[in-house]
């Protein structure tokens, strides 16, 4: 039988909408005359803005009240960024779709006085904002001479308090600011030598209940095979080093013929210490290779910084 109606739940944030409506638009194109509403709401990662994201936890904080609709029936599906959806999911649900990845890659934004300069090249004590802790280990590893400074809201707010001078720049997530328009503000994207990204950073996860296999066939329209291949080793990499959003882990990926090849990392929060390694295989066996990296950096001391960062932020 034919899906006739589909509730999306969705944040409320700008960018969460942005994402939502165009899952929506894809779907309807996709599904003439299927009825499609979307149900926002604020989540707690939204509403607590004066606290460090990793003080207040790291699982969930997105995602929770969006779960809660959807096992309670009153949305089909819920749109995240899939770089905010958990590896571990309430009994029930499912990730039931990837899309397209943009480019997940961080970027430098600069206030206009920094407007000369790159990362590589900020003098010394140049104040930096993020509120990743990933991005703060690997900058403090490479740039020790800058000042980290945590920075919460949405994009617009953010990029706000770097034009009021509270900020010299901002690291961001790339796929974001392009999402949002403001791809003109990318004024550097940061390689993967010296800033891996966040795990399904660039992607959007769909996520369904496991019961409704209509509401599955419905949404699997938009599943990129590509992009699914590389986001599942990622996230069995993280899943495997029991890793919430909120770590300092970073990834990745790129396939190569028929081969997946998958780079890690973990950190200490004062950069002084960051193990990383890569891991190919065989596309067909993306999560067999995230766990094997996992396994590889927890024998070389992951295991040890992850530890201490988790009993540090309890």
């Amino acid at each position: 039988m034919a899906l006739d109606q589909l509730r999306i739940a969705s944040r409320r944030s700008q960018l969460a909408m942005v994402q939502t409506n165009w899952v929506k638009k894809e779907l309807e194109l996709a599904h003439p005359g299927l009825s499609i509403s979307i149900e926002a709401m604020a989540t707690q990662g939204d509403k607590i803005l004066d606290v460090a994201l990793a003080k207040i936890g790291d699982k969930g904080l997105f995602t929770k009240e969006l779960e809660a609709q959807m096992l309670v029936g009153r949305a089909e599906i819920a749109v995240h960024s899939l770089k905010d959806l958990p590896t571990n999911l309430p009994e029930g649900l499912i990730l039931g779709c990837i899309t397209e990845r943009e480019d997940p890659a961080d970027a430098l934004v600069v206030n206009t006085k920094n407007s000369g300069y790159k990362l590589e090249s900020l003098p010394d004590g140049s104040i930096v904002g993020t509120s990743s802790l990933r991005r703060l280990a690997q900058l403090r590893h490479h740039f020790p001479h800058l000042v980290f400074k945590d920075v919460r809201g949405n994009v617009i707010t953010r990029l706000e308090k770097l034009d009021s001078g509270e900020y010299d720049c901002l690291i961001l997530a790339a796929a974001g600011l392009s999402r949002l328009g403001f791809g003109e503000r990318i004024h550097q994207l940061i390689p993967s030598e010296i800033s891996l990204h966040a795990v399904g950073q660039g992607a959007l996860g769909i996520e369904c209940v496991n019961s409704r296999p209509d509401v599955i066939e419905t949404i699997k329209v938009l599943e990129h095979t590509p992009t699914a291949k590389r986001c599942l080793a990622e996230r069995s990499f993280l899943n495997e080093l029991e890793g919430g959003c909120q770590v300092p882990i970073g990834v990745n990926t790129k396939i190569e013929g028929k081969e997946l090849v998958l780079t890690g990392m973990v950190a200490s929060l004062d950069g002084k210490r960051l193990i990383r390694d890569q891991c190919r295989g065989q596309l067909s066996e993306c999560e067999a290779i995230g766990v094997s990296l996992a396994n590889t950096l927890k024998a070389q001391g992951a295991g040890k910084i992850l530890k201490e960062i988790f009993d540090s932020v309890r």
